[in-house]
């Protein structure tokens, strides 16, 4: 059998089920005329478990039933009201159509690893695994990974269901996807990449510092200078970009280097004690040397507490321990856009793609911290963050 048609035997193959579109205007890839589905099924995350077709693998959990997917059970019935006519020239209009040109013939095109992990963290993939539905309109099949991952079998199955690209969420989903076929195209999302060594292509978690240095001046206009302490090994390539996102805001970034904790905090120490509380702020990016928890974070803090410096994170846990505010991740949106670059690569472009940092994101604000400072935020500032703390 021909795998890959061409775009008149995809035509062709489409006049088969031209009745059906006819009858039903409602129906989009992953419902019919894909391997491995039968029709007028729900476009529910297709697992091996629920398929028949990767069972046996015990690396794979299900993952439960996504909010807002269509189901046929719900479906209006047909009649004349439902009736619209499609011409043979809107139909090839909508055949070629990137993502409707690769599910034809091709049933799972695009693929999700996920960690099979508890909640709070599950709930963040499952969100982003609904992006990406929403965004492809493709039957997607989503793998739960264990710890333990057989490689092979997982490669063989992703081979068997004509996967063209995989979007690989968490550590776990990142390490899968290192074993498998250079013809499968690897997307990263849902962790911190804070190195282009890791020669991947993909999605920071950490946010953009364009984004958080923007809400910044909007919060403190008065402000002029941004204080960083980084260990280059782990943060190079965020700082650079800091650099650009500072000059377009028409503020300086001060960075300085740190290679161990006991410099970090000494940093710190003279740093915050020689800042301009109305002119200085802080920032905490994602760097286990320079912000590490157990120590620095709530030396940072109390510095800053002390001093009246305003620190902002890249960590929305930090918000809740007193940091000014943080930007955290947009699960939902992060899926989409995720699937965007994956129906790119699906529709033929070859553009180099790199990490890039998060701009999918939510926002957090300490109001107690920020009273603490003299800054009386109102009640439609406050409405400009998604959470507030301390919570009621």
């Amino acid at each position: 059998m021909n795998k890959n048609p061409t775009f008149a035997d995809a035509v062709a193959r489409a006049l088969l089920y031209l009745p059906l579109l006819l009858l039903a205007p409602g129906w989009c890839a992953g419902s019919t005329g894909l391997p491995g589905g039968a029709a007028a099924r729900s476009l529910k995350i297709e697992l091996p478990g629920d398929s028949g077709q990767g069972a046996g693998l015990p690396a794979f959990a299900p993952l439960p039933a996504l909010p807002g997917v269509f189901d046929p059970a719900q479906a209006p019935a047909f009649g004349p009201a439902a009736f619209k006519p499609v011409t043979l020239a809107q139909l090839e209009d909508q055949l070629r159509r990137p993502e409707l040109q690769a599910s034809i013939g091709k049933g799972g095109s695009i693929a999700v690893l996920y960690p099979n992990v508890d909640e709070p963290f599950r709930s963040a993939f499952v969100g982003m695994i609904q992006g990406i539905e929403e965004r492809t309109k493709l039957r997607v099949r989503s793998y739960a990974l264990e710890p333990k991952v057989d490689a092979a079998e997982l490669n063989a199955t992703l081979k068997h269901n004509g996967t063209r690209v995989v979007i690989a969420l968490g550590r776990q989903g990142l390490n899968a996807a290192a074993t498998l076929d250079r013809e499968i195209t690897v997307l990263v999302g849902g962790v911190l990449l804070l190195s282009d060594s890791d020669n991947v292509a993909g999605i920071s978690l950490t946010p953009d510092p364009a984004l958080l240095f923007a809400r910044l001046r909007a919060l403190l206009p008065e402000l002029r200078r941004v204080v960083v302490v980084y260990n280059p090994k782990k943060s190079d390539w965020l700082i650079k970009l800091g650099r650009e996102a500072a000059r377009a805001q028409g503020l300086e970034l001060s960075a300085h280097v740190a290679g161990d904790l006991a410099e970090a905090a000494r940093l710190y120490t003279g740093l915050i004690g020689a800042a301009d509380n109305r002119r200085d702020a802080v920032w905490l990016p994602h760097d286990t040397t320079t912000v590490e928890e157990t120590t620095i974070l709530p030396l940072v803090l109390r510095e800053s507490w002390n001093s009246g410096v305003p620190i902002f994170s890249s960590n929305v846990l930090h918000v809740k321990k007193g940091a000014l505010f943080a930007m955290m991740p947009n699960n939902v949106e992060l899926g989409r856009t995720l699937a965007s670059s994956a129906l790119g690569v699906i529709a033929g472009d070859g553009r180099r793609r790199s990490v890039v940092p998060l701009r999918e994101l939510h926002s957090a604000i300490n109001l107690r911290t920020a009273n603490h400072i003299g800054l009386n935020l109102g009640q439609q500032q406050q409405r400009n963050f998604d959470v507030v703390f301390p919570q009621p």
